[in-house]
């Protein structure tokens, strides 16, 4: 059974390149288009992975990190922050938040892929 990947991003044409990255790895892709809909996604049925955008509507992909860290029955999930934001503060913040891993826009999808994966099978997925 292949992997879950929820993509969160509020840019349309990054959700889709990504998809259809994803899905051409063999993952099973779900979509969510602002911070809300993300945690409403990953409590709904967990990924085994999160591709989190740090700027989204709603709620912001720090929030998001930060709930689903605080939530037992999601510790499982593995985060992954794609951002623009890429200042050394901000990726501070985001690993202090709990975030598994951190790459910043614009991103190699060769690198992206790799990191994924590797992320993938430490969990063992």
């Amino acid at each position: 059974m292949p992997a879950k990947i929820l993509i969160a991003d509020d840019e349309p044409n990054i959700l889709l390149s990504l998809e259809y990255l994803m899905k051409r790895e063999g993952y099973e892709v779900v979509l969510a288009r602002d911070g809300q809909e993300a945690l409403d996604a990953i409590r709904a049925d967990p990924p085994a992975l999160v591709l989190l955008d740090v700027m989204m509507p709603r709620r912001t992909g720090f929030e998001v990190c930060q709930e689903v860290r605080a939530d037992e029955s999601l510790r499982g999930v593995r985060i992954l922050m794609l951002t623009a934001k890429g200042r050394d503060t901000d990726i501070a913040k985001g690993l202090a938040l709990g975030a598994d891993a951190y790459m910043t826009k614009p991103f190699s999808t060769k690198e992206l892929v790799g990191k994924v994966r590797e992320m993938l099978e430490a969990q063992g997925s």
